[in-house]
């Protein structure tokens, strides 16, 4: 029986791990660009919340109380958020807002209100990947975010005497 040499697989190994150290890169940069986009998201949505908070916040105190001290009954329409107000009020917020400029491409889509007392808000953004590689060059130009909040408006409470 012949022995048969054997070939030298020195060199063969550090293919392997230079190619798994390549995909571990290459991993970690999406899990962190993932990240990234979702917490971008998660801010959006709160500011979304608040928006939608101060909307709920816009029912016409003035008239409510004007109305209550004249002795005049209080009906649905003097407790209802209107469209066009929770709209303003969302525009007004967001001029304001202290971390509104932090997003890229802000727009409000739709500020509105179906049943009178719920506040709904939808915000657009732009999410930047923080690390562009060859897997996230798709998304080089940023990740579109959209987020809707609502918010019910509290009825006034009548006051006991």
């Amino acid at each position: 029986m012949t022995r048969r040499p054997r070939a030298d697989d020195s060199g063969q190994v550090l293919v392997l791990v230079l190619a798994y150290a390549v995909l571990a890169i290459l991993l970690v940069t999406v899990v962190a660009s993932a990240t990234a986009v979702h917490l971008e998201r998660k801010r959006l949505l709160a500011l979304a919340d608040l928006a939608a908070l101060e909307a709920a916040d816009a029912l016409d105190l003035d008239e409510y109380y004007a109305r209550r001290a004249a002795g005049l009954p209080l009906d649905d329409a003097t407790n209802a958020l209107t469209p066009e107000a929770v709209h303003d009020a969302v525009e007004q917020y967001l001029s304001t807002a202290p971390r509104a400029g932090e997003f890229r491409d802000l727009a409000l889509v739709e500020a509105t209100t179906d049943d009178g007392t719920t506040a709904r808000v939808t915000l657009r953004a732009t999410a930047d990947v923080p690390l562009v590689t060859v897997v996230t060059a798709v998304w080089s130009d940023g990740v579109e975010l959209v987020v809707t909040a609502r918010a019910r408006a509290a009825q006034p409470t009548a006051a006991a005497p």
